[in-house]
């Protein structure tokens, strides 16, 4: 194997350190040893001193479960095409070296599963940018993106951006993975933007920075706009406490490192976007002294959890710092020494001190308001009138592109031709097969290629698995599922324990692959005898194949059943995978336990835990507090007796809406997996290990600050403990912000609307491709049942007609009118009688009482405006 390959030229040129680079290919060369031949057989084949050098690179800071999952020819095929690219492009060699490298060259955006995508999308979008500049090209690529995806949101596994051109459907974080990836295949250095976690309110955000003639310009992913450096969560970003992004190498540019990883590092532009101050957190043990390399998390209140947003290490002197915005934290260190957190106001001070404790005692009951930083207005960028109106021609020929497409899908006429011809249950087939968007046609093949007497459990097989899965599952994965799972059907009997845990694939959020068949033929007939009557066999050989290599990869449970197999390397979670995997391979139900992800195989009738750790290291991995080792107890949740019942109105008690639990593990809290929005929570007694809890439950106001109510209590080895959901009280304030003229009353609530005059109005104005719009829209839906007892009109304006999945399911009242002038005109016959109404930011939501005054009103995007809407309705009785 060759050397560095490279020269000192290089090294300052693209601004990496060969030398650094070179031992963390060794290193990674050492972890892959088992896939020596796969991944680094390439480096035997003619390559350019570049080429080797820039392969070596990709290599040095890849995550493992790359190396696990992937080949040498694969990455070699990327390098080559990148280099091509900056041949091609006009502007290719415009572009200084070290941002080459850096946000051009890497062939992942996130923790999306990679394929061909950057070489697809270059052959689409490359001759469409051709003659223009590289800020043209910018727009022109979002206009593209427009064209393929729009905003929905579905689950936390990122899909690749062919996925998402299939679909035409993704959340923000796999819109802008489509329009990094399109800008990198035309050789545009360009990376995701994300806000970790929103300060005033809950979610986050993921957006596009492009490099162009010189500087660095933002993008909202597959939603355009005329110019550069605009998009809708321009101004909520003034309001962030932190705006970064994830570069995979020992990245030296000029932005702060936020966070310095070994095997990437975080960069933080909040700078480019808010009012922001640097503070510094000295961590000292119980006796005053500097708690050195103390992990340090700066935390937000966000989806009723303290999220970190960003983790450092404390120096010599205890210290970290961090440029973050002006709103509140949680700080939360561990050390050596103990642990412990502390609520610090960073508009008030830049120092903080924060002690931690071997037993840190808060008492039973802790109170804090978390408060966010404050609006910070911007001016707008001025666009002419002929721009504008190109724009939303534009846009419209974007939805138009995108909408012919998704009338290509299976249509209801052709499943239910398909169910005929293959005698199964049209009303189970037609969901399965609209909900797999474009990908329906390969459903439909491997239904067809099944054997007859298989079709029905190929359809359960289908049904076993997620939304998503159904849009990026291939023929060749779901035979293999099939076929392997076949024998064991009439060993498990009981079908939903055999659906939902032999037949299906999906353990966690991994992309599913074929694994049964591997499995099966990885293990002799005796083994697999062995294994089925005792899985715990089968948990202590996966445990003691795989090692576990912890703070590698950014994120866990990525890796393949398989590629963690044949690599021999992953982290806990991955290995976890691959065990539930093997075992549903050899016809033993497995899972992940709810709750705390424990691996757990199905005998004697009920959930053991699956120990990993090999007999001779069980004593090591319980005195490092494996969570696998833990007994176990109850918590029941109750409501106080003080606490009135929930009524249509009120807050419902709502998983990670407005409570979680959170289990005290090795020095920090770990929140508990219960079914995100679960509401069917009280006097249910939940299996949880034993240990030490803390209940967080939170009042989100309107103006975005968090009455946070921390409760902590312990769980003893078979104790159930009540544990009470006490939300701190709030008051709904309802302002008068102006009043409508009868004129627009009149055109509001309708000739002779009785409803309107004893109830009010709500009104909400739309942009029907904007991804806020579609919150307001999924929030109404979610509480249609609360406005439905309201009654009371619900009208909404748009200039086009949103999406028929964002209109299903709203209350029976909400009526729309698609005006392409006539929405913005109503809006501003409203502004003249409401000082306070901007009305440049969409969507815009109004509450009017009985009396025409308005008593609530929001612009631009926020999540919870639909609470806000049934907290008003409530005040104003």
């Amino acid at each position: 194997m060759d050397g560095a390959g490279g020269s000192e030229r290089m090294n300052t040129t693209y601004g990496f350190d060969v030398q650094v680079m070179e031992e963390k290919f060794a290193a990674k060369r050492q972890w892959a040893k088992f896939r020596e031949r796969e991944l680094f057989d390439v480096f035997r084949e003619p390559l350019t001193e570049e080429e080797r050098l820039l392969l070596k690179f990709l290599y040095a800071y890849m995550p493992l479960h790359d190396l696990a999952d992937y080949d040498g020819a694969f990455f070699l095929r990327h390098v080559r095409h990148a280099l091509e690219v900056r041949e091609q492009m006009p502007w290719g060699r415009s572009v200084p070296e070290e941002l080459f490298v850096h946000f051009v060259l890497p062939y992942r955006v996130n923790n999306e599963n990679i394929d061909e995508s950057r070489m697809v999308i270059h052959h689409e979008l490359a001759p469409r940018v051709q003659g223009l500049s590289m800020s043209e090209a910018v727009l022109e690529t979002n206009y593209w993106c427009h064209e393929r995806a729009t905003y929905t949101g579905n689950d936390a596994r990122t899909v690749s951006p062919l996925t998402l051109m299939r679909t035409a459907l993704g959340r923000c974080g796999e819109q802008s993975t489509l329009a990094v990836t399109a800008l990198r295949s035309i050789g545009i250095p360009a990376r995701q933007v994300y806000t970790p976690r929103w300060a005033h309110c809950d979610s986050n955000h993921a957006w596009v920075e492009a490099w162009a003639d010189g500087a660095w310009h933002f993008i909202g992913a597959c939603e355009p706009e005329p110019v550069l450096d605009e998009g809708w969560f321009r101004s909520p970003s003034t309001r962030a406490m932190l705006v970064n992004t994830r570069v995979a190498a020992d990245y030296d540019g000029p932005e702060e490192i936020c966070s310095d990883h070994p095997w990437y590092a975080e960069i933080n532009m909040l700078d480019h976007y808010a009012p922001v101050k640097e503070i510094s957190v000295y961590v000292v043990d119980e006796d005053g002294r500097p708690a050195i390399n103390a992990e340090v998390n700066f935390q937000l209140y966000n989806f009723a959890e303290f999220s970190t947003i960003v983790t450092k290490k404390a120096d010599a002197k205890g210290r970290v710092t961090l440029m973050t915005g002006l709103g509140d934290l949680l700080v939360h260190a561990r050390g050596e020494q103990g642990w412990g957190f502390r609520h610090i106001r960073v508009s008030e001070a830049g120092e903080f001190e924060l002690t931690i404790h071997s037993q840190p005692d808060y008492g039973q009951v802790l109170e804090l308001d978390m408060v966010p930083p404050p609006v910070s207005g911007g001016e707008e960028r001025v666009v002419s009138e002929e721009m504008r109106r190109r724009h939303e021609e534009r846009m419209k020929e974007g939805t138009a592109i995108r909408s012919a497409y998704e009338a290509t899908f299976c249509s209801e006429a052709y499943a239910a031709k398909l169910a005929g011809e293959l005698a199964l249950p049209l009303e189970r087939l037609l969901p399965v097969l609209q909900q797999s968007k474009g990908n329906g046609e390969e459903l439909a093949l491997f239904l067809q290629e099944i054997k007859p007497e298989h079709r029905l459990l190929g359809l359960r097989l289908l049904e076993s698995l997620r939304v998503k899965d159904l849009t990026d599952t291939f023929r060749e994965s779901l035979h293999d599922h099939l076929n392997g799972a076949l024998p064991f059907v009439d060993r498990v009997p009981d079908s939903e324990l055999f659906d939902a845990y032999v037949l299906c694939p999906r353990v966690h959020f991994e992309m599913i692959a074929p694994y049964r068949a591997f499995f099966q033929q990885s293990f002799t007939e005796e083994e697999k005898s062995r294994y089925a009557a005792s899985p715990q066999l089968l948990a202590e050989h996966i445990g003691s194949l795989i090692q576990v290599a912890s703070d590698v990869d950014r994120y866990s449970g990525m890796a393949t059943p398989v590629g963690a197999f044949r690599l021999k390397v992953a982290d806990r979670l991955s290995r976890h995978i691959a065990f539930v995997a093997a075992a549903r391979s050899l016809g033993i139900p497995a899972r992940l336990e709810p709750l705390n992800g424990t691996p757990q195989f199905w005998q004697a009738g009920s959930w053991q835990d699956a120990v990993l750790d090999p007999a001779g290291l069980r004593q090591e991995a319980a005195e490092a507090g494996a969570a696998e080792l833990a007994a176990k107890g109850k918590v029941c949740f109750v409501q106080p007796p003080n606490q009135p019942a929930a009524d249509a109105s009120s807050d419902v008690a709502t998983y990670h809406y407005n409570f979680t639990l959170a289990r005290l593990e090795e020095g920090r809290y770990r929140t508990l997996s219960i079914p995100f929005g679960e509401t069917d929570v009280y006097n249910k007694p939940y299996e949880v290990l034993s240990g030490d809890y803390r209940l967080t439950t939170g009042t989100r106001l309107g103006d975005g600050s968090v009455r946070v109510r921390l409760s902590f209590f312990s769980v003893a080895p078979g104790e159930e403990v009540k544990a009470p959901l006490i939300f701190r009280e709030e008051e709904i304030e309802a302002p008068v912000w102006g009043k409508v003229s009868d004129r627009v009353w009149t055109d509001f609530a309708g000739s002779g609307s009785v409803a309107a005059e004893h109830t009010g109005i709500v009104l909400v104005w739309l942009e029907s491709e904007r991804e806020p719009s579609k919150h307001v829209l999924r929030e109404l839906r979610e509480l249609s049942d609360r406005l439905e007892d309201w009654g009371g009109p619900i009208k909404l304006f748009s200039e086009a007609a949103p999406a028929s999945q964002d209109m299903d399911g709203l209350p029976d009242q909400a009526t729309l009118r698609v005006e392409e002038d006539g929405a913005r005109g109503l809006l501003e016959e409203v502004k003249a009688t409401v000082p306070d109404l901007q009305g440049r930011e969409w969507p815009v939501v109004l509450v009017l009482d009985v009396s025409r005054q308005v008593r609530y009103m929001s612009e631009g995007y926020k999540l919870g405006i639909g609470a806000d809407i049934v907290k008003t309705l409530k005040a104003l009785g």
